[in-house]
């Protein structure tokens, strides 16, 4: 009996879904190597894999992303350390992150460009959760992305990834040549975002006489800013203004302090509003505008 798949099973598309889920899992693993290097200072090259614990080089066979963790069971297969849930956390994370950038972006020239930054931004969330610092040697980078991508689509596929072209300061130069114009919505998008956190810090500490947040959440934002553009940029600080809020006032209940000075990564709330951004950032400003106007 021949039975069809329904209309909704595509298996072109079930198949390029699987093949980004299974690219992320793979990036994933190599940014387990970025989070653990970075922070102390170490080769992300060289030497290969090895056990964090008895330095052991790491086997390809027991180097498979998220389904050797379960094979060991969290151990190392030499001396049986337990190997951090991180791992294959990250791994699988990035494997879901991968999948729904390519269902929500599509199969096109603007997806490896989508794809790199919320590297990027995976790698910075976890970097900043465990050591409170958000390295240089990837938001300089990330800035770079961000006005690379924005001349090549400028130059060579349109305006239509960036969503902010349609806005100011775009619409009043749209006159120039195109390259001129993504470039100055991206310095734009990038002022908005690393300015907007840099004044507030320099007033909080004003006012409290505490520092507020550290030099590379504004370092990050210039690459977030001009890669998303100042719409998206705000609604990302927003975002990781308010998740980190909550999450702040929960530790400080938890421990029992009463100032609300707890410290807390801001990087991380501020990279995973960059991606929600990313991926919802113009449906959730749409749904906004829509609720709210007259």
């Amino acid at each position: 009996m021949n039975q069809e798949l329904p209309s909704f099973v595509n298996a072109e598309s079930v198949f390029l879904g699987i093949s980004f889920f299974s690219l992320g899992a793979i990036i994933g693993s190599f940014l387990n190597v970025v989070i653990y290097r970075v922070p102390r200072r170490e080769s992300i090259v060289f030497p290969n894999s090895f056990c964090p614990e008895c330095k052991t080089p790491i086997k390809p066979y027991d180097n498979i992303p998220i389904l050797s963790w379960i094979i060991l069971k969290g151990k190392c297969r030499h001396c049986k350390g337990k190997i951090s849930l991180r791992y294959p956390f990250v791994e699988f994370l990035t494997a879901t992150i991968f999948f729904l950038t390519f269902k929500h972006i599509g199969l096109n020239a603007f997806l490896p460009f989508a794809l790199a930054f919320v590297s990027a931004m995976i790698a910075l969330i976890f970097i900043d959760a465990e050591h409170m610092i958000l390295p240089d040697v990837i938001t300089y980078p990330l800035f770079v992305l961000a006005l690379v991508s924005r001349l090549a689509f400028a130059l060579f596929f349109g305006k239509e990834f960036f969503s902010d072209l349609n806005y100011f300061p775009a619409t009043a130069i749209e006159g120039f040549p195109s390259w001129i114009v993504t470039l100055i919505s991206a310095i734009f998008g990038a002022l908005v975002g690393s300015g907007f956190l840099l004044i507030t810090a320099k007033l909080w500490e004003y006012l409290r006489k505490v520092e507020a947040m550290g030099m590379g959440d504004v370092k990050m934002m210039l690459g977030v800013g001009a890669f998303l553009g100042w719409r998206l940029t705000f609604l990302t600080i927003f975002f990781g203004a308010f998740t980190g809020s909550l999450a702040g006032v929960a530790i400080s209940l938890i421990r029992g302090e009463r100032n609300l000075q707890t410290q807390i990564p801001f990087g991380v709330f501020l990279g995973a509003g960059a991606i929600v951004s990313l991926l919802l950032g113009e449906q959730i400003i749409n749904a906004y505008l829509q609720a709210f106007s007259p």
